[in-house]
C-alpha cells in the first residue's frame, strides 16, 4: 500500500473510486468533471492517492483557497483497512503546514464518515445547505490531536 501525491494521469481512477461510494453518492456524476479534480489537485490545493496493486483504491484532496476538504473517499471495497485515515493524516498535516487557518468540510447525516470525523476529533459546527453536518478543523485542535 502507498500513499502518494495525485497527480493528473490518476484523476480517471480517483472518478471510479469517488463513484463507487455506497454513502455520500453524487446525484449527478458528471458535477465533478476532470477538469475540477485537475484544478483541485494542481492550483487550488492538493490531493493524495492510496494505491495497491497498480490500483487507485482511495484519495483525498484539500483546497487551500476555500480552506475546504474537497474530498475523502475510499472503494467501499477497501474500507476498514486505516487506508482512511492515512490519507486523512496526510492530508492534514500538509494542509497545516501550508496555513494555520481552520479547515471545514461537510458530509452527509448518519454516515459512516460522519463518524469517522467526530472520531478524529472535527467539531460539528452546523449545516452545510439542507443535507450535511459542517465539520471544522482548527490547526490547535489537529496538532493535539495528532499527537496524542
Amino acid at each position: 500500500m502507498t500513499i502518494r501525491e495525485a497527480q493528473i494521469d490518476d484523476i480517471k481512477q480517483m472518478q471510479i473510486v469517488r463513484n463507487s461510494v455506497t454513502e455520500n453518492t453524487l446525484s449527478n456524476p458528471d458535477l465533478v468533471t476532470d477538469d475540477d479534480c485537475e484544478a483541485f489537485i494542481t492550483v487550488r490545493g492538493k490531493g493524495w492517492v492510496c494505491e495497491i496493486d497498480k490500483q487507485i483504491v482511495g484519495f483525498a484532496i484539500a483546497d487551500l483557497k476555500e480552506n475546504n476538504i474537497w474530498a475523502l473517499f475510499l472503494d467501499p471495497k477497501f474500507e476498514k483497512k486505516g487506508i482512511g485515515q492515512l490519507l486523512h493524516k496526510t492530508m492534514l498535516d500538509w494542509y497545516f503546514a501550508q496555513t494555520k487557518e481552520k479547515v471545514w468540510l461537510g458530509t452527509a447525516f448518519n454516515t459512516r464518515a460522519e463518524r469517522f470525523y467526530r472520531k478524529a476529533g472535527w467539531t460539528e459546527v452546523g449545516t452545510n445547505g439542507t443535507k450535511e453536518i459542517k465539520f471544522e478543523m482548527t490547526y490547535n485542535d489537529w496538532t493535539t490531536s495528532s499527537n496524542s
